[in-house]
């Protein structure tokens, strides 16, 4: 992975003075630091590592392709980016196997991506992923399911209860019934049992 290493006096100079070397912008990057010990009488330096988004992505699906056709499939990929979240989108020839039930696998493969980011490259960086376009095909089933499930609540007074999902999947639905009048949502329940409880307001 392309990794860019200078030293300086403070973070925000050296940050600064990478960026402008390398024409980068700060929302392109991901970077880490570290304070070093300084020649006599230089005092304490701040190493700062610096490693571009577009370098990330690709080190990230290099390392997908060799679990992935270590399973028997073929796969590729494109780096979608929308209202400045990006998403790596997987197309293999069995993509029921690398979605999985309710998108599990998807979600171990985001999992152990973010260990090997954080055990090879000392980066915290959640990647998002996809298979084809499952996930907004699940966004868009998951928040009709609420739009019907609310209508529900408001109707009989009494407050639903929907599947245990995931903490993403929660979000959906909250954000789903932001401004859905006569009702609220709520988290209930202890992982991996947590689900949300839609209540008459």
């Amino acid at each position: 992975m392309e990794r860019i290493t200078k030293e300086g006096k403070d973070l925000e100079t050296v940050l600064n003075a990478i960026l402008e070397e390398n024409n980068l912008e700060k929302e392109d990057i991901v970077y880490t630091s570290c304070e070093k010990k300084g020649k006599l009488f230089q005092g304490n330096l701040i190493e700062v590592t610096l490693m571009p988004k577009t370098s990330i992505y690709d080190e990230v699906k290099s390392f997908l392709k060799e679990v992935i056709e270590g399973l028997g499939l073929e796969v590729q990929f494109e780096v979608i980016t929308k209202e400045e979240r990006t998403t790596i989108k997987m197309y293999s020839d069995n993509n029921a196997i690398l979605i999985g039930k309710n998108g599990q696998t998807i979600k171990a493969l985001e999992t152990i991506v973010k260990q090997m980011l954080q055990s090879r490259y000392n980066i915290h960086f959640r990647v998002s992923l996809d298979v084809e376009n499952y996930k907004a095909k699940r966004e868009k089933n998951l928040s009709r399911m609420a739009w019907q499930l609310a209508k529900e609540v408001v109707r009989t007074k009494m407050p639903v209860s929907m599947d245990n999902m995931s903490s993403y999947d929660r979000r959906v639905v909250h954000n789903a019934l932001t401004n859905f009048k006569g009702i609220r949502t709520e988290s209930e329940g202890e992982e991996p049992n947590r689900h949300i409880v839609i209540k008459p307001e």
